[in-house]
Parts: structure tokens; C-alpha cells; sequence
């Protein structure tokens, strides 16, 4: 069980999604204490409520004592017991009930619609579009918007967004992933290794779901970053995998250290196979954005170590810090060359981060690169037994990795949108640092990039 102090910390990773910031110094401690009695209380809700349901599991085929114990043990902290909490006392609030505070901010998720955040014009237009086919001859709407819808309806079977498309997605839009992903690294993109997924989540999992083993031996281990993003520790425990953790140097603006990675690595040997490392970058829940340098120090690590890399890069439009830019694992790892070109690498990006904060949409992809043939025909063999993911998230990464250009009709507003929400993001992201440096007993790191602060109280 977490320490209340621990509670208190989750509780207070800051989404810099655009909403008004309210901190009210004098307050901080009031509130601190009731958080520290909202996580206390959480703990006796759930025992009583287990206690007075025992006698109703008796009647069910399925009981907490038969059921799955991967899905008993894993914990996905964003969605946890403190959310179900919060929601709770919001609907006591609503109810009238007197509290030291008037409402009850979620920062639990990094849901920027959800936070105020307007949508994407130009995205909003391709997909009412592509679900109406009919406005393909409406005169009011742009050309290069009529131009992505039809080529998303054209990769469709029966020109419908509402038919299955492949597993790995709809052709076309892998292609131009494939050349949104050239043009960002300045090295070829095979389309063939872009595999859509519904949201960066599911393809993680999917890929994740590969390390697990039934031959007996010791676990397959995975490397993963504490502070985390608990989707990690979660999709470890339900997959009966070993996490393996390494620590970031909060010292050292959250930089990761290939001294601490040997450790880690070295301890876990006792229990596991490390088979994978994990890099979040930018990273969440610390907010640091990895130099190239200590990139190439990871890569060579990998390496060594023969892990498959996995490389979460969803927030990379989300760079604010002075001198600071995002560096794709790939990029990186081609520049080094041989061997270090050959890792097993999958990254990652997603339509829920950046500037689109398309969340409910679900749409992502992976790049996976130098998987073994025979067990790249196994993941797809996989993924297909899911049928495809969302149609309408694939037609959001239409969107993401095929703006509009120059010279096009919906450039002038698309750009204007996407650099104000980055701008602002910028603002809250020093706005919520400073706010927290400045209170008595918390301290907190520059927020480089992504939607979070990590204060230490």
C-alpha cells in the first residue's frame, strides 16, 4: 500500500492541459491535509465495500477468489481509487456538502479537451467529412480538406469509415505516416513497419504481449522509469512480466543515467531475463526532454544488453524548455550506425498529446524496426484477432502526420491553433513550476516538455 505521502505526490503531478491556474498558497497545507484523509478513507471504502458484497460472490461463477490474479494484482494508479475518490467528492459538492474547497480539479490524466482545450479545426473538418461522405460537395468547405477525407474513404472498403479495415490499419494512411516520420528524421520509413493502433496504449500492450513466456526459467523482465506512467506497471502485472525499475536523477533535471540502468539491470538478473527498456521522452509524469547524447548512451546500452527498445515519444510536439529539442530514438540510432542501427526498436506516438488532444478518438502507431521475421508475422497474426482499431482514430493520424501545407487553404488557420495550444502549454508549464517553487516545503524541477510537473514535497 502507498504511503500517504506517496498519495499526496500522485495527487499533486499537475497537468499543464490549458486550464485556468488557481493556487492558493495559504491553503496548501488545508488541502494537503484532506488529501492525506481522502487517501486514508479510500482504503476503508473499498474494505467495507468487499465486506458487505462477500456473501453476493458466493452466488457467481466467477469470485475474487477464482478469478484471473494478474488482473487482481495490476494497478493502473491514473484510473485508481484516488479518481474514484475525486469523483465522489465532486458529487458531494454538487449535493451541497460543505468542503474546504469549492471544486475538484482532475490532474490525474493528461486530457486536455476534458481541461478546456478547443479541437483542431482542420482535424474536426476531415473526420466530419469522412462520416459524411455528402460534404465531399459542400462548396464552404476547403479543398485540402476534401482531399484527405477522400483519400481516407478511398482506402476504405466501400469507400465507408464504418467498414474493418486491415489489422495494421488503412494503407494510405500508414504510407504517409511512413513519409510525416522521413521527414521528421531525414532517414527512410518502411510503411510496412507502421502498425496503427488505437491509441499508443494498445500498442504498447501489443508489443509488450510478445516478452511474455510459458517455458518455465526466470520472467522476462521490462525496464521501465520511476517516476513512471502507470500504464507500464500495469500492463507488467497483468502480463505476469517482472518490472524492473530504474531511477531518474531528479538532481539532474529527471536525466536518465546508463550507471543506473546497469544496476538496475544487474539486481533484477536475480529475478528475471531483462528483455526490454522502456523510455518515456518527453518524459511523463518528470516533464524532462533526453538530449541527443544521453540518447546515444541508451541506444549503446540496448545494445550491449540485447533489450528491445521501446520508444514512448507521444508528447514530442510538446517541447517548451529554452535549447531544447525533441530527438527521435530512431533518428539517433540510425546517426550512430552499425550495430547500434540493428536494436529492436518500436516508438510510439499517439493523437491524445501534442496539440490535437484527441483523447476519445484512440488513434496512434508504432514503428517497429528489426523485428525477427517469423516473430513480426506472430505480432501480426496477433493483432488481427482485434480485427483493426478505430477507423476514426486512424483518420485523426491522416490528420497528425499530413497537415495542411503551405500554399493550402486551411494552412493559415491550422497553424495559428496549433502554435497558440503549444504556446500556452508552454506558459502553464513555467506558470506551475514557479507556482510551486514558490510555496513553503515543495520543490520542483523546470518542465521541459510534455503535460506534467513532478513536485517533491
Amino acid at each position: 500500500m502507498m504511503s500517504s505521502s506517496t498519495v499526496v505526490r500522485r495527487l499533486l503531478r499537475v497537468s499543464c492541459s490549458p486550464s485556468q491556474l488557481t493556487v492558493n498558497r495559504a491553503s496548501v497545507r488545508t488541502r494537503r491535509q484532506y488529501l492525506l484523509q481522502a487517501a486514508a478513507s479510500v482504503t476503508s471504502e473499498s474494505s467495507s465495500h468487499l465486506h458487505t458484497t462477500a456473501a453476493m460472490e458466493q452466488q457467481h461463477t466467477v469470485t475474487l477468489d477464482n478469478m484471473n490474479p494478474l488482473v487482481k494484482k495490476m494497478e493502473y494508479a491514473v484510473r485508481g481509487p484516488l479518481v474514484i475518490r475525486a469523483t465522489a467528492l465532486e458529487k458531494e459538492l454538487k449535493g451541497g456538502a460543505a468542503k474546504p474547497f469549492k471544486e475538484v480539479t482532475k490532474a490525474n490524466i493528461g486530457d486536455a479537451h476534458a481541461m478546456g482545450q478547443k479541437p483542431i479545426t482542420f482535424i474536426r473538418q476531415v473526420i466530419a467529412v469522412c462520416l459524411m461522405p455528402s460534404l465531399l460537395d459542400d462548396p464552404t468547405i476547403s479543398e485540402d480538406v476534401k482531399e484527405r477525407a477522400r483519400a481516407v474513404l478511398n482506402g476504405c472498403k466501400g469507400s465507408s469509415l464504418g467498414s474493418y479495415s486491415d489489422s495494421a490499419g488503412i494503407e494510405v494512411i500508414r504510407r504517409h505516416v511512413a513519409g510525416y516520420i522521413e521527414q521528421r528524421d531525414g532517414f527512410p520509413s518502411n510503411w510496412e513497419n507502421i502498425i496503427l493502433c488505437a491509441g499508443a496504449s494498445e500498442g504498447i500492450r501489443g508489443l509488450m504481449k510478445l516478452l511474455i513466456s510459458v517455458n518455465g526459467g526466470p520472467k522476462p523482465g521490462v525496464m521501465i522509469p520511476i517516476p513512471q506512467y502507470p500504464l507500464y506497471s500495469a500492463t507488467i502485472a497483468e502480463f505476469d512480466l517482472h518490472q524492473v525499475g530504474y531511477y531518474l536523477d531528479e538532481d539532474n533535471h529527471w536525466g536518465m543515467d546508463a550507471k543506473e540502468l546497469k544496476r538496475a539491470l544487474e539486481e533484477s538478473k536475480k529475478e528475471c531475463q531483462p528483455k526490454c527498456l522502456v523510455v518515456i521522452n518527453p518524459g511523463n509524469p518528470t516533464g524532462q526532454v533526453l538530449d541527443k547524447e544521453n540518447i546515444q548512451e541508451i541506444i549503446k546500452f540496448a545494445y550491449e544488453e540485447k533489450l528491445f527498445l521501446f520508444a514512448d515519444e507521444v508528447y514530442q510536439d510538446n517541447v517548451y524548455a529554452d535549447g531544447k529539442k525533441f530527438h527521435s530514438f530512431k533518428s539517433v540510432m540510425m546517426e550512430m550506425g552499425a550495430p547500434y542501427d540493428q536494436i529492436e526498436l518500436a516508438s510510439f506516438m499517439s493523437c491524445s498529446k501534442g496539440y490535437m488532444g484527441e483523447c476519445g478518438l484512440r488513434g496512434g502507431y508504432a514503428e517497429v524496426l528489426n523485428l525477427d521475421p517469423e516473430v513480426k508475422a506472430m505480432y501480426l497474426k496477433s493483432i488481427s484477432a482485434k480485427l483493426c482499431p478505430t477507423t476514426l482514430g486512424q483518420a485523426v493520424m491522416e490528420c497528425v502526420t499530413n497537415p495542411p501545407k503551405p500554399g493550402e487553404a486551411s494552412y493559415e488557420s491550422f497553424i495559428a491553433e496549433k502554435n497558440g495550444i503549444l504556446s500556452s502549454l508552454a506558459v502553464r508549464a513555467k506558470m506551475v513550476a514557479d507556482t510551486f517553487n514558490s510555496s513553503p516545503g515543495i520543490k520542483c524541477n523546470a518542465v521541459q516538455g510534455a503535460m506534467y510537473a513532478f513536485p517533491q514535497v
